[in-house]
């Protein structure tokens, strides 16, 4: 990807929920609620504070993070679909989280 997000945005990649509920009942892709986790794909240098100084952007690529319902603008870059968010919009990081699944691509 050849994409640089500026001052404190995050670039994040949905992650795929479960296609079954836990009694084995599959959710079709009409009633499916868009994910709310995802995986950090890119980070900006971070915002400058009143005096000028930078401070940095605590997120690293490749962290699984929680972020709210409606955080973020939906983007196509080189056909994958991402969303472009502030850092504040990211409400934590998943520590120990296993391998990711992204999400379906849009045809």
């Amino acid at each position: 990807m050849k994409f640089r997000p500026l001052h404190d945005r995050v670039v994040i990649r949905r992650i795929e929920g479960e296609e079954k509920t836990k009694g084995g009942i599959i959710i079709p892709d009409t009633v499916k609620e868009k994910p709310q986790e995802g995986e950090v794909v890119a980070v900006g240098p971070g915002a400058r504070d009143e005096s000028g100084k930078l401070a940095p952007v605590e997120l690293k690529p490749g962290e699984r993070v929680l972020f709210g319902k409606w955080s973020g603008s939906e983007v196509k870059i080189d056909g994958e679909e991402l969303l472009i968010m502030k850092e504040t919009d990211v409400m934590g990081v998943i520590e120990g989280a296993v391998a990711a699944t992204p999400a379906k691509k849009a045809a």
